[in-house]
């Protein structure tokens, strides 16, 4: 019974497999779209009262779907804590915190019911490449992360001494120079802050250079982290 269990649970090619892939996603796609109408103002009552039945069957069905990767699985504490084990557990807990308890007080918790978009990444081929390239590729988008973190300092240092002294309600400390920073750096260019001096100007005009770089970089690294997990696929078939 176990291995007939884990059969289906788990991804397999049997039809009983695919067919309960297939309801899952389905599910998750209905609690998407409940979840989105939730947040219509004026809502009917009756409308209300059929989105809530609609997620609580949703919940049920997942709890029963998390329950049973427990059960198959030789490695339990292994799955719990897993990516997977954690976003089907988030997937739920929203819904069974509110019982006994004042929901007003809960509703922030309510944006954890969108974990269940991340649980579409179990069925999909093409987001399960996404993620294989995002591990494989940890260690050069972390050294990514760190370089950019030390440019925005620099760069919110630099215009902090151009800027200062002509705009001090903007660019009164470095701190408050480092939304400047920020949005230069990854080419938003909010407009609501920008410099007037010369020096100012030059100096962001190598920043905005610089960002153009730091867009690109991580595009490169996860697409090539994406073709060598499409090519390990191709080769293991």
């Amino acid at each position: 019974m176990k291995q007939r269990i884990k059969n289906i649970v788990e991804i397999n090619d049997n039809k009983a497999s695919k067919f309960f892939a297939i309801f899952i996603q389905v599910l998750i796609l209905i609690s998407i779209v409940t979840f989105t109408i939730e947040t219509t103002p004026d809502l009917e009552p009756n409308t209300r009262f059929i989105l809530s039945v609609i997620e609580i069957f949703c919940v049920v069905v997942f709890t029963v779907e998390y329950l049973l990767r427990i059960y198959v699985t030789n490695k339990k504490l292994r799955f719990i804590f897993s990516f997977y084990g954690i976003i089907d557990l988030l997937a739920i807990l929203p819904f069974y915190l509110s019982f006994g308890v004042d929901l007003r007080s809960l509703r922030a918790l309510r944006f954890l019911r969108l974990f269940r978009v991340f649980k579409l990444v179990r069925y999909n081929r093409a987001l399960n490449h996404f993620t294989k390239a995002i591990t494989s590729a940890k260690e050069e988008i972390l050294l990514f992360l760190f370089i950019t973190l030390i440019l925005i300092y620099f760069a919110a240092v630099g215009i902090y001494y151009f800027e200062n002294e002509a705009q001090p309600e903007h660019f009164s400390s470095i701190l408050d120079s480092l939304w400047w920073s920020i949005v230069t750096l990854t080419t938003v260019g909010y407009g609501d802050v920008y410099p007037i001096t010369a020096g100012g100007k030059i100096f962001t005009f190598f920043i905005l250079l610089i960002g153009l770089g730091i867009v690109a970089i991580p595009t490169g690294i996860i697409s090539s982290a994406l073709t060598k997990s499409v090519d390990h696929s191709e080769t293991e078939k």
